[in-house]
């Protein structure tokens, strides 16, 4: 049973998991990445093997996909890019048929996820409480701008004086006005969390975040706090969630006050901290989708107070020739 992380990019940390949990169980077994560009990933280039696919828009993108897996025999798929999960949800069964099994959310709970006025909904039906969206004709400033369809923070913006607002702002329907949590008096928390094929939370892993890159984080700390037990009583079963999901949400430094903020049904850029703390979701989803063992809740197997700092390193290739 073959591994494949697709849209490898940058993730090193995750394709290194990942091989080190799936030798531990299958010795012989590979974990391949692809990419648009793989010879310029490094992910890929960690990788037991890699392949080039197009961009998932492109019509010959699944062909080339079943193709290059059939090939390898790799018979699971673990998605880390936004733009790839809906795509991946929609062609369950053509994945399948050929042999191959995603691990993604439901195409509903995708869609939910990938729509930033329909997450608020969700999140607001399971009594998990949002930052305030205000009309574009009443506000309040502070506010902070950003798109109902973004990722890695593009296209956003605090805005803290009316001169700061543009006819870009008000004249593009994808921007959402939103209350401003600030940071003087909210943290900002990612939690990875763990659901199971039977669609209920497994553990919760909740990771201050103290230092974005790029959208991504590059400092951050394990911290056991009242996230766990909220997120556990209010998204204790998830219809369609299944495998990682990342959540953002803003905890209140003196009150019991939480806001939620997105969903993304993936692996975040931030989880090797998780790992490294002990929440071994690539151990779990191996267990669960090649033996068919039901993995039982687990929320105190990870390491509080574990601080991580990330740093650039290096890979080299010689003879490189593009």
């Amino acid at each position: 049973m073959n591994i494949l992380i697709s849209s490898a990019g940058r993730r090193v940390s995750l394709v290194r998991a990942f091989q080190k949990e799936l030798k531990k169980i299958y010795p012989d077994a590979k974990v391949y990445a692809s990419d648009a560009d793989p010879t310029l990933s490094g992910a890929c280039l960690i990788a037991d093997g890699y392949f080039k696919v197009p961009f998932v828009t492109h019509p010959d993108y699944f062909d080339v996909l079943i193709e290059e897996c059939k090939s390898r025999n790799i018979g699971l798929l673990i998605p880390t890019i936004d733009t790839e999960l809906l795509p991946l949800a929609q062609n369950r069964l053509l994945l399948e048929k050929n042999g191959i099994t995603p691990v993604v959310a439901s195409t509903d709970f995708v869609g939910k996820c990938r729509d930033k006025r329909q997450i608020h909904k969700f999140f607001e039906e399971h009594n998990v409480a949002v930052a305030k969206e205000f009309t574009k004709d009443d506000y309040t400033l502070p506010l902070f701008v950003k798109p109902i369809d973004g990722s890695r923070s593009v296209d956003t913006y605090l805005i803290k004086d009316q001169k700061d607002l543009t006819d870009y702002h008000f004249e593009n329907d994808k921007l959402m006005f939103l209350e401003y949590l600030d940071h003087d008096v909210y943290e900002e928390f990612t939690c990875d969390l763990y659901y199971g094929k039977d669609n209920k939370l497994k553990c919760v892993v909740p990771r201050m975040r103290i230092e974005v890159r790029d959208g991504e984080v590059y400092k951050a700390l394990t911290v056991k706090n009242l996230l766990v037990d909220y997120i556990k009583e209010n998204l204790a079963s998830v219809s369609g969630a299944v495998g990682c999901l990342t959540a953002q949400f803003f905890v209140h430094s003196t009150e019991d006050k939480v806001r939620a903020i997105e969903i993304n049904p993936r692996f975040g850029g931030g989880y090797p901290l998780s790992y490294l703390s002990g929440a071994n979701y690539p151990k779990w989803i191996i267990e669960e989708f090649t033996q068919g063992k039901q993995i039982e809740e687990n929320f105190d197997c990870w390491e509080k107070d574990l601080l991580m700092i990330r740093y650039d390193d290096e890979i080299l290739v010689h003879g490189y020739k593009g």
